[in-house]
């Protein structure tokens, strides 16, 4: 995948990233004006050149994520021996400066896990909004295309998961996607709860079901190691 792939794949999934230019090229360097990279949070696609110039861009770029910020920046690196460095010398004689672009997609994610009648019709309102749709089934019947169709034309980008384990898609989802459980099978939503718990990073994990299951639940998170601490109902 190259960076406008990856590009498109992160707008697709609303994860932010930075895309980093060489904007200038002085004297010996080992890529031209107009080299690009994309740097996501865990991922980099493409380079600009390597060694100590690209780990210090690739460091500055998740800093830039890590504060959110939005402004683009200009970066100058120095390829000599007196340079200071902390990831290796670069001894090409050059200089490059680097434009740091970061873009925060912020398209809000949500993951409905489940298609049955609850489910398809939460994704159908959901598919209305401009906003990344995972719509999640461990029955491949229930995301047959006939049974989709109604969540076509809307403005979410819609992503199906035929998953016989639903809680490993969690993996696939990006921070701050709103979970939705809402399976056929009470077990499925408590092996989903469960994983989704070990994960910090999400921006809601919502769970349908009666007083009682709650309670059920929350024993069942006890005995899992789950800190006791007082659960919206």
């Amino acid at each position: 995948m190259n960076w406008r792939e990856a590009l498109n794949a992160l707008h697709e999934r609303g994860e932010a990233g930075v895309l980093v230019t060489v904007a200038a090229a002085r004297g010996h360097t080992p890529r031209e004006a107009g080299a690009k990279m994309l740097v996501g949070a865990g991922h980099t696609w493409d380079s600009v050149g390597g060694g100590n110039l690209e780990a210090t861009a690739v460091a500055r770029a998740r800093a830039l994520l890590a504060a959110g910020e939005r402004a683009p920046e200009l970066l100058t690196l120095r390829l000599t021996d007196r340079a200071p460095n902390e990831h290796g010398r670069q001894c090409c004689g050059g200089e490059v400066t680097l434009l740091l672009e970061p873009f925060l997609t912020a398209r809000p994610a949500v993951a409905v896990f489940g298609a049955g009648h609850v489910g398809l019709e939460l994704a159908r309102l959901l598919s209305r909004l401009p906003l990344a749709l995972h719509l999640i089934d461990s029955r491949a019947a229930q995301l047959a295309p006939e049974r989709l169709a109604p969540l076509d034309g809307g403005a979410a980008t819609l992503h199906v998961h035929h998953a016989p384990i639903p809680e490993t898609v969690l993996a696939d989802l990006p921070p701050g996607t709103h979970l939705r459980l809402l399976t056929h099978d009470h077990a499925e939503d408590a092996a989903l709860l469960d994983a989704a718990l070990r994960r910090p990073d999400w921006g809601s994990v919502g769970l349908i079901g009666s007083s009682a299951k709650w309670a059920r639940f929350q024993g069942q998170l006890a005995a899992l190691g789950h800190p006791q601490t007082p659960w919206p109902a």
